[in-house]
């Protein structure tokens, strides 16, 4: 008996589209990715589609985030124009989700423009995890599923059984997000003072809260350059925190040393997602991952037989 959907992988995370699939009882669809010499993306579906639902798994990698745009665009009018019912988009890491609002005059609202062009690719429904911005659903033209990773994060910290855990957001922009998540784990919350001199760069100015002799879980949606973090970590050291600080983020961008820079912070651990796939030269001890495979596996099978998705969180 055939499927009523079909999985199909960009070459961005093709493992997670694996991973998915085999909760599934499935395998991904046949697809060519290639490039023309001039640099041209190539996409062509290797088989039949038509009347089913489909689901196209692609996330945005550090330094290839336009790249992964553009495949993901040609797979979604690829399937589009091969009469599929409906285009589902799976992308874990929306990328251009931080340029969602003008700073300063004459700036692009970046994330809206990726939204818009999503959906005149072919796009009829988005999933992703832990946008940057919760308003940012408001970008699409079609429905979104911002999902999230807090209840296997909850699920892991649990088995640890620490003792006196605080939750820190490291800007007050994460606190309702670090709420949430301490909630989770029966814990309080602190919140870091932040100022941001230039892009990628950061200050921590105070700690607003108690996390003298207390267990800190930093918790944030993701870790770019690994600044913000690491400077998190050494204001709560020098608030009276217990030495063993956790680091949570769901994203492990890891970009631009990121990784050796976390390395030499010395966090107890590091806990990310794998929606973004990382190389095995940015791997370092102490650093965890937890799939997103299940999780997203769930939501595509209850989104095929129409049931809810909410469910799955709450």
């Amino acid at each position: 008996m055939q499927t009523k959907f079909k999985i199909f992988s960009g070459s961005s995370h093709p493992k997670l589209a694996k991973e998915i699939a085999k909760h599934l009882k499935t395998t991904p669809g046949k697809i060519t990715l290639s490039n023309f010499s001039c640099g041209e993306k190539y996409v062509a579906l290797g088989e039949t589609i038509r009347g089913k639902e489909v689901f196209i798994v692609q996330t945005c990698r550090d330094q290839h985030v336009n790249e992964d745009y553009m495949e993901l665009f040609l797979m979604c009018n690829a399937a589009k124009l091969s009469f599929a019912s409906k285009v589902h988009v799976i992308l874990p890491h929306f990328g251009y989700a931080r340029q969602d609002k003008i700073h300063i005059p004459r700036e692009p609202i970046s994330a809206k423009l990726m939204a818009d062009l999503l959906v005149a690719s072919g796009a009829d429904h988005v999933m992703t995890v832990q946008l940057h911005t919760d308003q940012a659903q408001g970008f699409f033209n079609v429905p979104v599923d911002n999902l999230n990773a807090k209840k296997a994060f909850a699920n892991y910290f649990q088995k640890k059984k620490l003792k006196d855990i605080v939750v820190v957001s490291p800007d007050a922009g994460g606190a309702k997000n670090a709420k949430s998540f301490a909630d989770q784990l029966g814990a309080t919350i602190a919140i870091l003072h932040k100022t941001r001199p230039e892009h990628n760069k950061s200050q921590v100015t105070h700690v607003v809260g108690d996390v003298k002799n207390k267990t800190c879980i930093v918790y944030d949606d993701m870790i770019d350059t690994g600044g913000s973090v690491i400077h998190a970590k050494e204001a709560l050291i020098k608030g009276g925190a217990n030495k063993d600080v956790y680091l949570c983020a769901t994203h492990a961008i890891f970009s631009n040393g990121a990784s050796d820079r976390l390395k030499k912070a010395k966090f107890k651990e590091v806990v990310v997602t794998n929606s973004v796939p990382v190389e095995k030269k940015r791997l370092f001890p102490g650093l965890h991952q937890i799939s997103l495979a299940p999780l997203l596996a769930d939501v595509i099978e209850n989104v095929a037989h129409q049931e809810s998705v909410s469910k799955l969180f709450f």
